[in-house]
């Protein structure tokens, strides 16, 4: 489905994994080539050292590079596709003790690639990567993020049709 930046803000904020977790979409940029998004630190996300639970920070950056590339392939006139995060990694650089906030942007050499690679191939997969950072502007977490991204209106060559020779 397709998305207005600000509707998609909104939704996501309200979206229950965020909500219920203290994840705040601040601003989906023009034309979803970034995002702002903050992690309140609060009881219901916290663990037993009082940090940041780290499932949280990872919930936090699971979705937003599949849903940006692929509202921004839908908003360059991809009809159909379909992206999600193949595999994630996550480090953990120190604990999360106050609110933590990350912001990506993606670059239009990155956005070309991928748009000339799912118009000749079919699908892509790109590793990306985001870094959390707490109030003090200190590293948190670097979440390695393997995104699939796939146009489902793509005709794929018949591998199974004989090779004429």
């Amino acid at each position: 489905m397709r998305y207005s930046p600000r509707a998609l803000t909104w939704l996501l904020r309200f979206y229950p994994p965020f909500l219920f977790q203290g994840i705040w979409v601040k601003k989906i940029s023009p034309g979803f080539k970034g995002a702002e998004v903050k992690i309140y630190k609060t009881p219901f996300n916290i663990n037993t050292n009082k940090t940041l639970f780290g499932g949280t920070i990872f919930a936090a950056a699971d979705p937003i590079f599949p849903i940006l590339i692929d509202q921004y392939l839908q908003k360059t006139g991809f009809k159909k596709t379909v992206a999600w995060l193949k595999s994630s990694r996550i480090d953990f650089k120190k604990p999360g003790k106050t609110s933590v906030c990350y912001s990506v942007q993606l670059s239009d050499e990155l956005l070309d690639e991928c748009t000339q690679t799912i118009r000749t191939k079919g699908k892509i997969v790109k590793n990306l990567s985001l870094e959390i950072k707490d109030k003090n502007d200190e590293l948190c977490a670097v979440v390695h993020c393997e995104t699939y991204i796939r146009d489902l209106n793509f005709t794929f060559p018949d591998r199974n049709r004989k090779v004429e020779q």
